[in-house]
């Protein structure tokens, strides 16, 4: 079911898709799974209801299925053996639950031979034939509990030697560097705010995750991976995950944000990177004549590019090994990713990577060019509100607070309106880097008692300031202000 999801993901219009990140989130691969065994449980059943008496073609569909999951497996991206091997799995265990359930018909009766009887019919072979519907529940569900309990044990195998595989590599990454990330910025009046503001290092298992990969992360073999760095190149690389240990490896503090963010949602979030200087590698390789994009491939297929001037202009692009202090997390694109500060992550952030070509920029178009988004992606400076999360908060002191980001230009103010008022200026807290987003707060003393609705904009340090005219997120990010309604009791 993998792999057909990952087709499904590849092919479904992009309205659909935008549809599934706003309703549901990071749990819209949940939802595409769920979706997807509901189809073909309905299907299966309605196909067992109307050839019950003819196992032939059961076993047929069965086959077919199969054969389509193979084709997709082979004509895939990536074609991985072991998706061969899960769809023809799958087939031996459907065959075997319809072969359980078929009964020899029952044998034609005694007849005397000078009856004057009717000779009576043979009574039709069903595959059901026989089997209460206590026993076909019972099977089926030993069946599937089969199925789950297999694919729990393949999964925890996979997770198994992936956990060991980090823990070893772990060891050799560089110790976090003092004064990167010695903690977090000061936000004047924090005090007060609580835990309602998100932490500005965001821990990793509330890290956003939108891919294309419908169920389950690869599982990357570190030791067998290497990154490729081809093209437009002098002299072309192929690196193992130690050789990229044995280079420069700096920390940064960085804020990812998704193209597909909704204005004041939380597809975004911040960590402290570890990796090599994404300039440093295509320094060494050369860049020839035509480079103009760097352009690169993920580990099950996916590809995006962006202009080779942003790798090489002083931002902190980087092959990205660590984060948070640990090696990447699997959902995150262990061994190795890409991330580039200042682009929306479907230009830029290859998680699992494996190659970087360099190309001309007409020559080459990543993954979600052909579904309409824009080629290029530069994230939009954008704020929300987190603070107050209720919707209904008590008199007196009033905290509203939230935080606000323009990667690579920083963020040099952010304002409040409370009920289409005045804007107000809010305290900012201490600025780490341009490359992360800032926390702010506001103290709204006496609020008085009823409906209220406070709106946000923030300017960077070119001196733009976000617009207010609303667009979707399509094709190159959503725009627009950030509001929040709560009442005031009294």
């Amino acid at each position: 079911m993998a792999i057909v999801g990952r087709r499904v993901v590849d092919n479904v219009p992009r309205w659909l898709k935008e549809f599934a990140i706003s309703a549901f989130g990071t749990a819209d691969k949940v939802v595409l799974g769920l979706c997807m065994f509901a189809v073909i449980a309905g299907l299966g059943a309605l196909l067992i209801k109307r050839n019950s008496h003819r196992p032939a073609v059961l076993l047929g569909a069965v086959t077919a299925f199969v054969a389509i999951g193979v084709l997709i497996a082979l004509t895939g991206k990536d074609p991985q053996f072991g998706d061969v091997l899960g769809c023809l799995g799958a087939g031996v265990a459907a065959g075997a639950f319809l072969l359980w359930f078929t009964k020899e018909a029952p044998q034609q009766s005694d007849t005397p031979v000078f009856s004057v009887a009717p000779t009576p019919m043979p009574t039709p072979r069903r595959w059901d034939s026989g089997v209460d519907r206590r026993s076909f529940f019972v099977k089926a569900g030993a069946i599937s509990a089969a199925g789950v309990a297999a694919a729990a044990v393949n999964s925890s195998i996979e997770r198994s030697s992936t956990s060991t595989a980090r823990a070893r590599v772990g060891r050799g990454l560089p110790q976090l560097i003092p004064g990167t990330a010695d903690g977090p910025p000061v936000l004047p009046g924090s005090a007060s705010i609580g835990n309602g503001v998100e932490p500005f290092i965001t821990p990793i298992d509330r890290w956003y995750r939108i891919d294309t990969v419908p169920f389950g992360a690869p599982r990357v073999d570190v030791d067998t991976w290497r990154l490729n760095i081809t093209g437009r190149v002098d002299s072309e690389l192929s690196l193992s995950y130690q050789d990229l240990l044995d280079r420069h490896i700096v920390e940064r503090v960085m804020t990812l944000c998704c193209v597909s963010n909704e204005v004041g949602g939380d597809l975004i979030s911040t960590a402290v990177f570890l990796g090599v200087p994404l300039a440093e590698l295509l320094e060494e390789a050369g860049l020839a004549p035509g480079a103009e994009q760097v352009a690169m491939t993920s580990h099950d297929g996916w590809t995006c590019g962006f202009p080779t001037e942003l790798a090489l202009d002083g931002r902190d692009a980087l092959v990205a090994l660590g984060m948070n202090g640990e090696p990447l997390p699997v959902d995150h694109g262990f061994p190795a990713r890409i991330v580039v500060p200042g682009l929306y992550g479907y230009v830029s952030a290859t998680k699992w990577v494996t190659e970087i070509a360099l190309t001309g920029w007409d020559d080459f178009d990543g993954y979600w060019m052909d579904k309409g988004w824009s080629k290029e992606g530069p994230i939009k400076t954008q704020s929300r509100i987190d603070v107050p999360r209720e919707s209904e908060v008590p008199p007196g002191d009033v905290v509203i607070a939230g935080v606000a980001w323009s990667q690579h230009r920083g963020i040099s103010g952010v304002e409040i309106s409370i009920d289409d008022g005045p804007w107000m200026k809010t305290s900012l807290s201490t600025e780490v880097t341009v490359d992360a987003w800032r926390q702010w707060s506001y103290v709204w003393k006496d609020a008085a008692p009823g409906e209220h609705e406070v709106r946000v904009r923030a300017t960077d340090k070119t001196g733009a300031t976000q617009t207010e005219q609303r667009r979707p997120v399509a094709p190159d990010g959503a725009t627009g202000w950030h509001s929040r309604r709560f009442r005031v009791s009294g």
